[in-house]
């Protein structure tokens, strides 16, 4: 599978320019679709939904264009029904595009077949199917009733009168009526059955309706009634507004990463119902502030966030965000009222729950409410995303938190958000990392662990963890070349750094790991990839703020290859066997000049040739040749490296 691996970050701050809004694109595609006159679309979200409308509405005999590389279209009305009779409509898992086309394709007197991915035949759609039904369509679902795929065939419509559909499944499937009725040209009332759900995304179809010249006249969220002889016409020009369940993300970063974050697209002025995820974070006690067409998010002045109880029937999607955002409040937080979540793109309620629990916190899961209690720190974990794009999104919030993350199937979040990680990590600071790689004895140990103390910033010698293992596995009697058998030892290895001294099950082991057998024991091992696999994680556990330094074999490449700052530290081999006689001396361990050179160079041409990390210089790193350097020269050299890279 498919992963992307998110490093912890230290906070977020910026500005983002919000992509266009997925419920306002599909829904102003259909309407200029079905309208007369030629539309001017600006701003359309470019993402794997909106692209299953197009294709649709192009098999439906709809004439679009795109005006070269930018996100205007122009979208040529057919004035009515769609003229296409016959089409078959792969739709995906958009249940913006599926749902309203279902509706639209039944009043338009043809016979089609839509369906989609195997998660959108889980979907419900029976009560829209019942509401059609009862208007004279002929709807058939071909596998599951209540359920797509569908075949709709030709049907003597009985427009006018009542028409009932239930409000508290989806709000989509009001939408999709309220959007169809129009082409029976007969007042027609639409009763809702049950309490409406999602009632602000009802306030974008009804404010979209208008704008292309369909008012329906509303009694509260109860009946609505559209007008007799009603037809839509292209309003000329239309905006579409940046997404406001996306900017969720990013005001939760500025929240949760100290801020200030701005979103820019939507604001006060908006017509979608998520930009109220602003008004739940400043309950949490989120420093809000808004124009017409941004709002930013900054922390709390003291503290963390605020645990919370909501009713957040009004923003579901959104309120995933919250969802992940409880993880830094201070006490258990409850998402009430968010039965929806059970048919969206998948059974939310059950896989939040699941994910949550892997990052460390205690989940209580109902049928429509969400119990989130903070871990006392985060763990890592591979998150799976159930090809949900805000799983995905919303998942990376927990990075803020100083841990790493690995998301599954990132591709996912190109349903409504292309590129969305490359927007995160504008955003979000990750905790800084330099890596020092070099040949052996070229003082990248000593020189790392300087640069580290200069800078405030932990240090991780992973050339000592390899020592370990080799030296643990020597004492338990495990064969040096039985990789199964070091790679146990790897993964469960009791070692401890700890005011510079090494420990190994407690006992201080830093003079015991730096002897020759020890050493040639490291590089023995450290050709095997199951002990390398096994080290992986632990050394990118050592990654927290404020920062790091790490040296060892592939550093920069393998553990840490988007490392800010890296150096390629050597020396000649004869100055490197000189200093390690000096070092050797001076700890009383006996030791022969020309018997360690001889060791180096064999060494180097080992390590060199190795298939499994072999010494070289990586590209992006810096070469410092230390042969005639002191070590403070070498550490000035580093510091200004990572000064000059901010």
């Amino acid at each position: 599978m498919e992963f992307l691996d998110l490093p912890p970050m230290l906070g977020a701050a910026g500005t983002v320019r919000l992509p266009g809004s997925k419920s306002i694109s599909n829904r102003v595609l259909l309407l200029a679709a079905l309208a007369e006159g030629e539309t001017e679309i600006r701003d359309l979200l470019l993402s794997d939904d909106v692209e299953r409308m197009l294709d649709a509405l192009q098999t439906l005999g709809v004439c679009w264009e795109r005006n070269g590389d930018s996100l205007d279209y122009r979208v040529r009305g057919v004035g009515g029904p769609f003229p296409v009779k016959h089409a078959e409509l792969f739709l995906g898992n958009a249940g913006t595009a599926f749902r309203p086309l279902t509706a639209a394709l039944a009043l338009s007197g043809g016979e089609y077949r839509l369906s989609g991915v195997p998660r959108m035949h889980e979907r419900p759609i029976g009560d829209l199917v019942d509401a059609l039904r009862a208007l004279g369509a002929d709807i058939r679902c071909t596998a599951n009733e209540g359920y797509p795929p569908l075949h709709l065939r030709p049907a003597s419509i009985r427009p006018g009168g009542v028409v009932r559909v239930r409000g508290d499944v989806s709000s989509q499937f009001l939408t999709a009526l309220l959007m169809a009725l129009p082409l029976t040209g007969v007042e027609t009332t639409v009763e809702v059955v049950g309490e409406l759900i999602s009632k602000p995304y009802i306030r974008i179809t009804l404010e979209l309706m208008a704008r292309f010249g369909v008012q329906v006249e509303q009694h509260g969220w109860e009946r609505f009634v559209v007008p007799g002889g009603a037809r839509y016409r292209s309003p000329g020009t239309v905006f579409v507004e940046g997404d406001a369940s996306s900017a969720s993300y990013f005001l939760a970063a500025g929240a949760i990463g100290g801020g200030p974050l701005r979103v820019e697209g939507v604001g006060r002025a908006s017509i979608q119902g998520d930009v109220r995820f602003a008004e739940a974070l400043e309950q949490l006690g989120a420093r809000i502030t808004m124009g017409d067409n941004w709002i930013e998010a900054a922390a709390p002045v003291e503290g963390g966030l605020k645990a919370f109880d909501l009713d957040l029937n009004h923003i579901p999607d959104a309120a995933m965000t919250l969802a992940v955002a409880a993880l830094f409040a201070d006490g258990p937080c409850r998402l009430r009222n968010i039965a929806s979540w059970r048919v969206k793109e998948t059974d939310r309620i059950a896989a939040m729950a699941i994910e949550l629990r892997k990052v460390g916190a205690q989940i209580e899961e109902g049928e429509d409410y969400l119990v989130v209690t903070p871990p006392a720190r985060l763990q890592p974990a591979a998150i799976d995303t159930y090809d949900d794009h805000r799983m995905a999104m919303c998942f990376s919030l927990v990075t803020l938190g100083g841990c790493r993350l690995r998301i599954n199937d990132p591709r996912c979040v190109n349903k409504t958000f292309p590129g969305y990680f490359d927007v995160f990590g504008q955003v979000a600071r990750a905790v800084p990392v330099v890596a020092i790689d070099g040949p052996s004895a070229s003082g990248k140990g000593t020189v790392a662990a300087r640069v580290a103390e200069a800078l405030g910033w932990h240090c991780l010698d992973s050339g000592s963890l390899y020592r370990l293992v080799a030296l643990a596995a020597m004492r338990a009697g495990i064969a040096l070349d039985d990789e199964a058998g070091v790679a146990a030892i790897a993964a469960d290895l009791p070692a401890r750094f700890e005011n510079g001294l090494i420990l190994l099950a407690g006992e201080d082991v830093s003079d015991a790991i730096r002897t020759e057998a020890c050493s040639v024991g490291a590089s023995k091992v450290a050709v095997l990839g199951q002990v390398r696999e096994a080290l992986l994680d632990r050394q990118r556990d050592y990654r927290i703020g404020p920062g790091l330094v790490a040296e060892g074999r592939d550093i920069g490449s393998v553990v840490f290859p988007d490392a800010g700052v890296k150096v390629f530290l050597t020396a000649s081999a004869e100055s490197r066997a000189e200093r390690r006689y000096k070092q050797l001396m001076e700890k009383g361990m006996p030791a022969n000049i020309q018997s360690l050179l001889k060791d180096l160079q064999e060494r180097d041409a080992r390590d060199a040739a190795r298939p499994v990390a072999p010494l070289v210089k990586l590209p992006d790193a810096v070469l410092l040749d230390t042969t005639e350097r002191s070590v403070d020269e070498a550490v000035a050299f580093v510091l200004d490296l990572v000064r000059a890279g901010g």
